[in-house]
């Protein structure tokens, strides 16, 4: 008997468990799963851009070198691209700045962040 693997996306969440999960993973790498899950979930599903761009950045710029968080930070930018059509200022430098480390040196960033950067570049028209 064949078992299927099925992925599904995860879900938005409550925005004070969202906050709650990443910042208790930007203080303990061990939290780091969860807060994936969370971050995707909110970049794919969450309807309000102001928040999911501001965590988007947070995690970004705060999750230390090495960190799985930094490259999808830079992917989940380019979901917020994708889906909501525009980004800050601070959000572009940062996703634009991750596609670099990563391009420079995969072990500070992964590949994920090339990947939204060029989602940003695609959806938005920049560049």
């Amino acid at each position: 008997m064949h078992s299927h693997l099925s992925f599904e996306n995860p879900p938005a969440l409550p925005h004070e468990v969202v906050a709650e999960t990443l910042e208790r993973a930007l203080r303990d790498r061990s939290a780091e799963g969860e807060a994936a899950n969370v971050l995707v979930g909110t970049a794919l599903n969450d309807d309000e851009a102001e928040f999911v761009e501001h965590w988007c950045v947070q995690v970004g710029t705060r999750a230390v070198s090495g960190s799985p968080l930094l490259g999808l930070a830079g992917l989940c930018l380019g979901h917020t691209a994708r889906r909501f059509g525009r980004l800050g200022d601070e959000a572009l430098v940062l996703v634009e700045s991750l596609a670099a480390r990563a391009q420079a040196d995969p072990t500070d960033v992964d590949g994920r962040a090339l990947d939204g950067y060029d989602d940003v570049r695609s959806f938005l028209h920049l560049w």
